[in-house]
């Protein structure tokens, strides 16, 4: 609610400012309440030319003008001051009411005035301070660029994509740690990740916005890593704290002494608890929604008991046994998209394992043309991408899946069936379900709970049900047996959604060093 009434006092504020000054220059005050024409009449007063009648209507460039305006009507005021016009772009709600409400204030048509003269460096400090405002405004409330840094979106989104994410599409979240240096997410670069560049001081609370739209089946969303609300610095995003713990022992964890079956030092770094909007950022399919039942049978994925559509370009892992004395290999391979990364791969798996087989991600399509091919000896699916079970080799290490209870015998392939909780829904709670709700009730939602006496209790009472506050989402990476997603950490809270891919800006093959021109522009949420 305090963060509505801010909203509407925001805008109320600026089309109060703008009817004063109107006043004072002259203008009829009542045409600053018209839509459009505000801007039309307000561009006039502050003497721009029909340039800017432009710049209004393109999206993102439109905040940058409407500061610059508000900069500019400061000047119609002789209002030059370095600090009070980064004061009138941060708050136009409060500046331009004060411009227009204190008597001594005078309005100067700037036609045929002569220009206000500044020094250079106090130019580079207005374009420096002026951009980074503005910046900071687009990306978090309109849009944001990432880049694909793995390959478990592929072959939808491959690594090297640049990707234009729309913060409107579900609506922009309130900063909730506000306190942080301009465009850094969570730590300062050049630090080896050792400094944060935020501090957590002030936290508040979860609140989004209005969007276009909501979350839909197939979207391809970026969201915070659920996982990671505790994290090792030496690990990153690689491996979760709670994984680590899992597998290794929280107290090896928390001294620092890992060691995996080989013997080989795991570094574990500092550990270190980060807040919602801090915490990495993932980008994944959404597959289920709130409410809904999810399950996996033998690759395809079930909702609510029936099949849906797979994306088109989703990958498996197979085993490929090629004729090398009739064509080369790697050239061949390539051509049905098989990236330099994953060779490296295969050639790790060649080597450990003794085999002739070539064991890469393909799409069930590319493996199909594959198989017809006359140097293309066998060709099989390597089930749950368990590459050591398929040569007859033990893991190195066991496989935690969502709700790490050993007993349902899940896997990548075959999973679930789980429900997937909605806002405002009750949820029974037993021994047998808590598992799979223990942290939305602890970590997304923050409350205590703990077992004792054969009782579950909430907040220290007993109780045998839970209504969820929030949305949950099931997230997929398209290539699904090399995708760490919510079949390992389970539900995506909405307070973690970030937003929506909405275009490839430009994409780069790292393998050739080339431009994917095709990709360009391209729909980022095509399957």
């Amino acid at each position: 609610m305090l963060y509505d009434i801010l909203l509407i006092l925001y805008f109320l504020g600026t089309l109060v400012g703008l009817w004063f000054v109107f006043k004072k220059a002259g203008v009829a005050p009542w045409k600053a309440l018209v839509p459009v024409y505000n801007i039309v009449v307000w561009i006039k007063i502050c003497g721009k030319d029909w340039k800017w009648y432009i710049y209004f209507l393109l999206p993102a460039v439109n905040v940058f003008t409407f500061l610059l305006m508000v900069v500019e009507t400061a000047k119609c005021f002789h209002r030059y001051g370095f600090w009070e016009q980064t004061f009138a772009v941060i708050f136009p709600w409060i500046y331009l009411p004060y411009l227009g409400l204190k008597p001594e204030m005078q309005y100067t048509n700037p036609v045929g005035q002569p220009k206000h003269k500044v020094s250079q460096a106090r130019d580079w400090l207005d374009a420096i301070v002026f951009a980074i405002i503005a910046a900071m405004i687009i990306r978090g409330n309109i849009c944001e660029l990432y880049n694909i840094p793995s390959s478990s979106m592929e072959k939808s989104l491959l690594v090297g994509d640049h990707l234009l994410v729309s913060k409107l599409a579900y609506g922009p979240k309130v900063m909730q740690t506000p306190l942080a240096m301009p465009l850094m997410h969570n730590v300062i670069p050049l630090t080896g990740g050792k400094v944060e560049s935020y501090l957590d001081w002030i936290k508040l609370p979860y609140h989004r916005y209005p969007g276009l739209g909501k979350v839909e089946r197939f979207d391809a969303v970026v969201f915070h890593y659920p996982d990671g609300d505790t994290m090792c610095t030496a690990q990153f995003s690689n491996r979760s704290y709670h994984e680590l713990v899992r597998t290794y022992g929280k107290e090896a964890v928390e001294k620092d002494q890992v060691y995996d079956s080989k013997g080989n030092r795991i570094e574990i770094g500092k550990i270190r608890v980060r807040p919602v909007d801090r915490r990495e950022n993932f980008i994944k399919r959404c597959m289920g929604l709130p409410g809904e039942t999810l399950q996996i049978i033998d690759q395809q994925v079930h909702i609510n008991g029936k099949p849906v559509e797979n994306p088109e370009d989703a990958q498996f892992t197979y085993a490929v046994l090629l004729d090398g004395i009739v064509g080369n290999p790697g050239r061949l391979l390539d051509k049905y998209g098989v990236s330099q990364e994953d060779m490296n791969v295969a050639g790790y798996y060649q080597f450990t394992y003794q085999t002739p087989y070539v064991v890469i991600p393909m799409s069930p399509v590319k493996a199909k043309q594959l198989s017809e091919r006359y140097d293309v000896i066998e060709l099989k699916s390597v089930p749950n991408g368990d590459v050591a079970s398929f040569f007859g080799q033990i893991p190195e290490e066991k496989t935690h899946l969502f709700p790490y209870v050993d007993s349902l015998g899940w896997s990548v392939d075959n999973y679930g069936p789980v429900h997937i909780p909605a806002k405002g829904e009750t949820i029974k709670l037993t021994h047998e379900t808590l598992p799979f709700y223990r942290r939305v009730i602890e970590v997304y939602e923050g409350n205590t709970l703990e077992e004792k006496n054969g009782q579950i209790l909430i907040n220290g009472k007993a109780t045998d049900s839970y209504t969820c506050r929030m949305n949950y989402y099931w997230m997929m990476g398209d290539n699904r047996h090399n995708s760490i997603d919510s079949r390992f950490w389970g539900f995506v809270p909405e307070d973690h959604i970030v937003g929506k891919a909405k275009w490839i800006t430009i994409s780069r093959d790292k393998d050739h060093g080339t431009f994917r021109w095709d990709r360009t522009f391209r729909n980022a949420n095509a399957r």
